[in-house]
């Protein structure tokens, strides 16, 4: 990847196209733009996770796992919009995946089965971590999207779909190590029959 920008401004989409790293110029609503987006406002959001993390690790040192384990997605999942953008580049490879997939089965060791619905919130950090699983979700529909026009590498696929799956998991675990009790889900009263 050597190319770089030497200008923020290009002038070039100011009629709604972008330009693709392989030359194509796209609509600016194109599924590819729109999952690269998606996964750019992703790693928007995990970033002011982390720094919450990182401003919260002294008080509560178990934070410091979930940082090593998270920051590394931040670079994944921009190698992730880089492949979008240049469809013959390569970055991310399947022991990612499995990372990632390693860190959820020990958390979820941790943790113990879910036992009922749990709501985003509790606190700032793990409001924030379910802000990022469900921008996560919100990628993989657009990555999946995409995919049905123009097919993409399983691996970036299943890298996203992990991540979401990590993410409500470190949101649990975030809430269990800051000693924050979960906002259980508590369903509608039925209405009184008459």
């Amino acid at each position: 990847m050597g190319y770089r920008l030497s200008k923020i401004y290009t002038k070039t989409g100011d009629k709604g196209e972008t330009g693709l790293a392989d030359g194509r110029r796209v609509t600016k609503d194109h599924p590819r733009v729109e999952a690269m987006g998606e996964l750019d406002t992703l790693n928007s959001q995990l970033g002011l996770l982390l720094a919450d993390l990182a401003e919260q690790a002294a008080l509560w040192p178990g934070l410091g796992e979930i940082i090593e384990v998270l920051e590394p997605c931040q670079h994944r999942l921009f190698d992730l919009g880089g492949e979008l953008a240049m469809p013959d580049y390569q970055a991310l490879q399947e022991p990612e995946v499995e990372r990632l997939e390693a860190a959820i089965d020990r958390w979820n060791e941790e943790l113990g089965p879910l036992q009922n619905f749990i709501l985003p919130g509790g606190s700032r950090l793990v409001a924030q971590a379910h802000v990022c699983r469900s921008l996560a979700r919100t990628s993989e529909r657009r990555c999946q999207q995409l995919n049905a026009i123009e097919p993409l590498r399983p691996v970036g696929m299943a890298y996203v779909n992990r991540l979401s799956d990590l993410l409500f998991v470190a949101a649990r675990l975030i809430a269990r190590r800051t000693q924050i009790s979960e906002v259980l889900w508590q369903a509608a009263e039925k209405p009184q029959e008459r």
